[in-house]
């Protein structure tokens, strides 16, 4: 099995297809629900949020991996690529499993700490409890697509993507509202469709990483613990999930603020999250393109046509995330009257859509930028930057703004852009100055012994 020859473009329309596909799952839910009410879209927005968390928890595996597997393969070193690969997808099965017994059994209790209404739980409890116990499965699914990806495949983890979001939505027709003669489930038959269309998905991705990169996971794998290439995936993966982890625990945190402002502005946080996802899945094609290319340059050793190739990437992203987000704007009261009747809450979603034509560029840095850094092993300094960002100024800002200065969901998207440009810059400046290649040679010299 061969390694594709990569680009940019060859490797990013994939990328950019499969997360449009992976997203429209969360909106088909969303609109789908919207139909029952608003208040139940708002349950379901803040159990999402523990959900993705927990994503967020899984991909410290993906992320090393994928990193550590695009270095053995620039370096020709398919033996040790192969190994990475197998103890990855062990590893974060055993993961996943722990987490969905965790959700599972404390579901009520961690929408409590989410300050969900009380009110909303008769909606939020089953879907988090059904789909938080299943989080396995995006365990080991996590895992074979990050191994997919750094091979080049991106169009297999596309395809499969595709697929799962069509039985998706089809089984929410059916369960939802009880479509020829099936029981009427609500909220809950949502919850049993996702678990149906991902346990078909990880099956059929085990089924593409044989097809095309050769790797097989065999039951021993699951059970083997290689401490040497769980410790490089973890140099790499821990410090790169932190920083993502650090995030979703200030959207939390800000989520609840949301929650204590009202029901209608915490129903246009969970709208315009959806909606700006749509924009902001240009720079997540770009930055996991731009990683795995950066990542094969490391292997084989050529720093400088990587750091080039970082700069035309953040061109493309910048360029990209003005056009779709004024885009958004002007399109932002059409938008939100396809999610929700109510005049308060449509009102706030087009304030927010609004502020993303400030927020979207700064956030390509963040994405990009810090891809490219942790395809170079510097995976620290995003970490401590992201820390003292988010909680110095994202953080506090909202709450200050959002709360005490009485403006609302509008006051906390604010205190967003000022985090994600200052970052941004930092991230930028860590670039430019090239601090980043003794990363880039101390993960060079980890793969001789395999070489």
């Amino acid at each position: 099995m061969s390694v594709k020859k990569l680009t940019l473009w060859s490797l990013s329309w994939p990328l950019f297809v499969e997360q449009g596909l992976r997203l429209s799952i969360g909106t088909v839910d969303t609109l789908m629900v919207s139909h029952v009410s608003d208040n139940a879209v708002a349950a379901l927005g803040v159990a999402w949020q523990v959900v993705i968390f927990t994503l967020v928890l899984f991909n410290f595996i993906g992320i090393g991996s994928s990193v550590v597997i695009t270095h053995h393969l620039g370096a020709g070193d398919r033996a040790g690529a192969d190994r990475i690969s197998r103890a990855a997808v062990g590893v974060n099965t055993w993961l996943g499993l722990g987490m969905s017994l965790l959700i599972a059994t404390q579901s009520r209790r961690l929408l409590e700490l989410m300050q969900l209404p009380p009110a909303l739980f008769q909606y939020a409890v089953p879907f988090l409890t059904l789909l938080g116990g299943s989080m396995f499965l995006d365990a080991q699914s996590m895992a074979l697509s990050a191994t997919l990806r750094a091979h080049g495949h991106t169009r297999p983890v596309m395809l499969v993507t595709g697929a799962q979001n069509a039985l998706n939505a089809l089984g929410n027709a059916l369960l939802l509202f009880g479509l020829f003669g099936l029981p009427k489930l609500g909220v809950t038959g949502v919850a049993l469709s996702s678990v149906l269309s991902r346990a078909l998905g990880l099956l059929v991705l085990h089924w593409a990483l044989r097809r095309e990169t050769g790797v097989r996971v065999a039951l021993g794998d699951y059970f083997r613990l290689p401490l040497l290439e769980v410790r490089r995936m973890l140099r790499i993966g821990l410090p790169a999930a932190g920083e993502n982890v650090c995030y979703w625990l200030a959207l939390m945190t800000v989520t609840t603020f949301n929650a204590r402002i009202g029901e209608a502005s915490l129903a246009a946080a969970t709208y315009s999250i959806q909606i700006m996802g749509w924009v902001i899945i240009f720079a997540d094609s770009i930055g996991l393109g731009t990683e795995i290319l950066i990542g094969h340059r490391i292997g084989d050793g050529d720093l400088e046509r990587a750091y080039h190739e970082l700069l035309r990437s953040l061109r493309i992203g910048i360029l990209i995330a003005c056009l779709t987000s004024a885009a958004m704007a002007l399109a932002a009261p059409l938008v939100a009257r396809a999610f929700t009747r109510d005049a308060l809450t449509a009102s706030l979603i087009v304030a927010v859509l609004r502020i993303g034509m400030l927020l979207e560029p700064g956030r390509v840095f963040n994405i990009v930028v810090i891809n490219a850094l942790r395809a170079t092993g510097d995976t620290r300094f995003p970490l401590l930057a992201g820390i003292a960002s988010m909680w110095g100024v994202w953080v506090p800002l909202a709450w200050f703004l959002g709360i005490h200065c009485g403006l609302g969901v509008v006051g906390v998207w604010l205190s967003m852009c000022c985090d994600e440009w200052l970052r941004g810059i930092l991230m930028y400046r860590r670039w430019k100055r090239r601090t980043w290649v003794a990363h880039a040679q101390q993960s060079r010299q980890a793969l001789q012994p395999s070489v």
